[in-house]
Parts: structure tokens; sequence; C-alpha cells
């Protein structure tokens, strides 16, 4: 799997997300500076990481999705190549256009960081194959603008169509008003394109990959997507 990680400035979690897949992948990823506008040939996967790309000015992401890189990232999703994007770039990926919606205040109005559970609804994605469909896993969050809202009709294509992948949920995988953190929309976590090749999510799966963290949820979005490639091969 030969991914690329976008960097922007005020990016802080490149570095979480460039060591995640290099410890499951077993292959160091290339970063991508903003202002590039090609990607590295050969890219599988592109990630847009978490932080607070360009301070977080106007909206969340909104800056970031004008870079001259993210053409590429465009040209890249609709070749069918894959994209994930993590907190801000969940936010970076949907001021872009790869993914409908907009990420919102929390409905609490304040910065969320700990950890949460997630229930995985489908487990037939490259996003997902590392999990069972209805496996509960916990994973950090750390958002102040975590809140997915979309229209109506969105939200109903969303769901007819399977395209939620993840939701906040209990320990136990129930989900409701009671577990649903940041007010989100049908308790969104994560959602996936039209064509199920881009992936967004507010979470971060990269912070739960090592035993010296006290958990490994997060191996399985990556050990999934690593074991997509090497099928493809």
């Amino acid at each position: 799997m030969k991914s690329a990680v976008l960097v922007f400035p005020g990016i802080n979690r490149e570095r979480d997300m460039a060591r995640a897949l290099k410890l499951i992948a077993g292959h160091e990823p290339a970063m991508v500076w903003h202002a590039d506008t090609e990607l590295p040939d050969g890219t599988d996967l592109v990630v847009v990481p978490g932080g607070f790309s360009y301070g977080d000015y106007l909206r969340c992401g909104a800056i970031a999705a004008r870079a001259p890189v993210m053409d590429a990232v465009r040209a890249h999703a609709a070749k069918g190549g894959l994209v994930l994007g993590v907190c801000n770039g969940f936010q970076i990926l949907c001021e872009s256009g790869l993914l409908p919606g907009v990420l919102m205040r929390n409905a609490g109005l304040k910065f969320i960081c700990k950890d949460v559970h997630l229930r995985v609804e489908r487990s037939d994605t490259a996003f997902t194959r590392g999990y069972n469909a209805g496996q509960v896993i916990r994973v950090p969050v750390a958002h102040g603008e975590g809140n997915y809202a979309a229209d109506e009709e969105t939200l109903k294509r969303l769901e007819g169509e399977g395209r939620v992948l993840y939701r906040y949920c209990s320990p136990a995988g129930d989900v409701g008003d009671l577990h649903n953190i940041n007010g989100a929309a049908a308790s969104i976590a994560g959602i996936v394109s039209d064509k199920g090749n881009v992936l967004g999510m507010m979470p971060h799966p990269e912070n739960h990959v090592e035993e010296i963290m006290g958990c490994t949820d997060g191996r399985g979005l990556f050990a999934g997507l690593a074991a997509h490639f090497d099928r493809a091969a």
C-alpha cells in the first residue's frame, strides 16, 4: 500500500498518521505539502490528517479545501483512488465537495477530547474490512466542530445507500442521544462517498494502534486498508 499524507499549515496529526501507516503497512508514507500540484506516482491511499489547517479561520477546512494539492486529490478520487480524512481531514473533504454535508460546532459548544465508542455499521468496505459489522471500537476524539449536519434528503440517501460506516454509541453498541457526543445527525461519526472510496471520520483511529496507548482498536481500519491492497495485487 503506497500512501501519501497531506501536510497543511496548522495540521498537527500528520506524524501520528504516518507512524500508524508505517506500523501497519510496513512502508513509510510520502508527506505531500499543500502547495504541491501532484501526488507521488503510484499513490494508492491519500490521507488528510487532523489538526487545525490554517488555524481553522473562516470555516474549519475551508481554506485547505482550496489548496493546490486538493485538485490532485479530487482527480485521484475520481479515478477510484482511496482517500481517508480524519477530524480536520473530514472537514476538508466536506468543504472540497468530496463528501456531502458539513461539520458544525459541537452541540455543547465545547471542545471534546476523550475516548469514545463507535459502532462499525458495515464490514464489506475497504475502510471497515478489518472489523466485523456491529463491532464496537474505542478511539479518541479531539474536536470542537464535529457535529455532522446535512439536509434531510442527503441524510436519507446516506442511510439508504449504506454510506454511514461509523456511529457514536455506548460501550454496548447502543445508539442514541445519550451517547451522541457532539450532536451529529443520526450519531454519524464517519461516512463514505457514493463510490465508497472516500471516507471522512471525526475520531482518530491512528492514535489507538499501539499497545502502549492502552488500546489498539484503531488498527483494524489500517489493517483492512492494507489487506484491501494486498488482495488487489
